[in-house]
């Protein structure tokens, strides 16, 4: 097997003080092959987002490792090995900079083509994305949400990256546009090769565009598999939450029974023991609020972090709803 692209290895992040620490991420391991998109799905306050950061290097692990092309992320500054579409263009691109030397500046970072090359390259990747033309010569502010993220992937891929992070990077978009952008993404993605770690809370468009997912909850990664895997028979008990939460209709009824939860997210200051899922799981016993899951391997490169995967969604169903009439 070939080395990832992309992989995070026993990374663990820590906010905050040594007296009131965040745990943010707390050991995830993940990889993205080239050419795949891996989607990351979980909640506010799961650690998608902090994981993206720490990929671009952004942001630096307190534990573990991040590497790009096998090499440290750290390291890969100004390499332009890996880039990021972030979810608000306006707040990302600069606004006083017009959208040439905006999409022009992951080269001008050190890409060691001349001027004339670097240009010339910015100007294709504003065609791939669909803004050549006067599109170049305006401000974000003259564009509208579509155009200047259109502007923010051609940033992305202007060096040719051999992995993009895009963190909710179609979230604030109307439905229309952002069905134009995915299909935009998977094209210059697959014109380019290029792998990609694709971060959403909406569970339809990270099918769309993944080839395999990891679900997140509280820092820890509790499933992963190939998206058939796990639309079809998701294994852990807050998968199989979110997932029935989506519309699924077949002549007039829901293909999954609905799986409610009570109560809040554990603060990531003060996570539980055992599995963090036991104060909300309706299966949890006493072997999940005192011993931690490992995710362990199912089938075919499917895991889940769970010590009674793969779950009946109809029975946890019941118990749900029995906890909820309790």
């Amino acid at each position: 097997m070939s080395e990832p692209v992309l992989e995070l290895r026993d990374v663990t992040k820590r906010f905050g003080t040594r007296r009131r620490p965040i745990w943010a991420l707390a050991g995830i391991s993940l990889h993205v092959d080239a050419g795949e998109t891996l989607g990351i799905v979980g909640e506010s306050g799961s650690g998608k987002s902090t994981a993206a950061r720490i990929a671009v290097g952004l942001d630096l692990p307190t534990a573990g490792n991040a590497t790009v092309m096998g090499r440290p992320v750290s390291e890969s500054g100004g390499k332009g090995l890996v880039q990021m579409v972030f979810q608000d263009p306006s707040a990302s691109l600069n606004p006083l900079l017009r959208i040439i030397p905006s999409v022009r500046e992951p080269l001008d970072a050190g890409s060691g083509k001349t001027p004339t090359a670097r240009q010339s390259r910015a100007l294709q990747a504003l065609g791939e994305v669909g803004l050549g033309g006067e599109g170049g010569d305006r401000f974000p502010g003259a564009l509208s949400g579509g155009q200047k993220q259109r502007a923010s992937i051609a940033r992305a891929l202007a060096a040719l990256p051999p992995v993009i992070v895009c963190d909710e990077a179609v979230t604030a978009l109307d439905v229309s546009i952002r069905a134009q952008i995915l299909n935009l993404l998977r094209g210059v993605q697959d014109a380019h090769g290029t792998a990609c770690l694709f971060i959403s809370h909406d569970l339809c468009t990270v099918a769309y565009m993944s080839h395999r997912i990891v679900v997140m909850y509280l820092g820890k990664i509790v499933e992963v598999g190939h998206t058939e895997q796990i639309f079809a028979m998701p294994a852990h008990p807050y998968t199989c939450a979110l997932l029935s939460a989506v519309p699924q209709l077949q002549q007039g009824r829901h293909v999954r029974p609905r799986i409610r939860l009570h109560g809040d997210p554990p603060s990531v200051m003060r996570p539980p023991s055992g599995c963090r899922f036991h104060t909300r799981c309706p299966m949890a016993d006493e072997r999940c609020r005192s011993e931690e899951p490992l995710l362990r391997q199912l089938e075919n490169g499917h895991l889940a972090a769970c010590h009674y995967a793969p779950v009946d969604e109809a029975r946890l169903a019941a118990l749900a709803a029995a906890r909820a009439a309790a």
